[in-house]
């Protein structure tokens, strides 16, 4: 009998199937999908694998519990205790400074920019200048109670700081392995979680075998993810006074605590440049988060990251833009 070759399946279309013979499509009715190269599984390490990791997660929380707790961090709370009310008397010299630095400065105020810029428009009164990044901007009219503006204020810097890390952590691995400084399994940010729902096993840093919790399932990673954030998470709820069972007093507010940890470079110091900064720091976080939204179109309609997309508009920018990508999505 006669072999007859096997047409490749994912090039078939209705005119191929015409151009088949009755047995052959009998056959290719019969197919059935095979099975993906990687198993998706949430979980596919052993109990001992599971047990370090979580144990592993968890060491951060549990440390700083344990040095709270701890005749180290009794010692530690007293020598805080001897100098915090020095401290608190600096901390309120700072914000009155520093009230008088945007008293001072063309960011805040009633003769701030505004969002329109010289267009006439009736802008909010209750939107008064007094927080960095403040344009009149609030047509929803979400920020009529004080207390509600506090505490969109306090979200919207959470998220445009969060905004600013991610970006890094988007750019920057790709760039190094463009440049070829470090190659990475998979370099471009979303194709890393499609990885890990495929069952890939991926090196931090793409040092081979440094896998940490990057060998196993999204489930167990998930996990990893919820116990490290459970301690910066509680310091956040409970305020610039989480720390100080360590011994840490932070001179500043939930927004900008201060002191050591959280300003090491001393930035703070100087109240003009430091009001300045908080504006600067609000600017950038809202065009990181701008950039998100530019980073997921880019990858559902190009299927690339950021950096191969920059690449390839600069090559043929009259090819690889903008509009030749909203044509791809339009129906012809």
């Amino acid at each position: 009998m006669a072999l007859v070759p096997v047409p490749n399946l994912n090039s078939l279309n209705q005119s191929s199937f015409t151009s088949l013979p009755l047995n052959c499509l009998r056959i290719t009715q019969k197919i059935r999908p095979t099975k993906l190269k990687h198993a998706v599984s949430p979980c596919k390490a052993s109990w001992q694998e599971i047990a370090g990791l979580l144990v592993f997660s968890a060491i951060p929380f549990t440390a700083v519990k344990a040095i709270a707790n701890s005749s180290i961090g009794a010692q530690l709370q007293e020598r805080m205790r001897a100098t915090k009310k020095e401290s608190l008397a600096r901390s309120s010299e700072a914000k009155t400074l520093a009230k008088k630095a945007r008293e001072k400065s063309s960011w805040y105020g009633k003769e701030r920019p505004r969002w329109l810029g010289p267009v006439p428009y009736d802008y909010p009164a209750y939107l008064s200048g007094e927080l960095p990044g403040d344009y009149g901007f609030d047509i929803a009219g979400l920020s009529k109670d004080p207390l509600d503006f506090e505490k969109y204020f306090t979200f919207e810097i959470l998220h445009a700081r969060w905004a600013m890390l991610a970006s890094l952590g988007v750019l920057i691995p790709e760039l190094l392995h463009q440049f070829g400084i470090v190659r990475f399994v998979e370099p471009v940010w979303w194709r890393v979680g499609y990885a890990k729902l495929q069952g890939d096993t991926l090196d931090y840093l793409g040092i081979p075998g440094f896998h940490i919790a990057g060998g196993q399932g999204v489930a167990i990673i998930a996990i990893c993810q919820v116990l490290l954030m459970v301690g910066p998470e509680y310091a956040r709820y409970c305020g610039i006074e989480a720390l100080e069972p360590l011994g840490i007093f932070l001179p500043g507010d939930i927004n900008y605590p201060g002191g050591v940890l959280f300003d090491p470079l001393g930035l703070s110091k100087d109240p003009d440049s430091f009001e300045e900064l908080k504006v600067k720091e609000m600017k950038n976080g809202r065009l990181a988060m701008v950039a998100w939204l530019g980073f997921y179109f880019q990858a559902a309609v190009t299927g690339k990251g950021p950096v191969q997309n920059l690449i390839d508009h600069l090559a043929q920018p009259g090819q690889n833009n903008i509009l030749n990508s909203i044509k791809v999505l339009v129906p012809q």
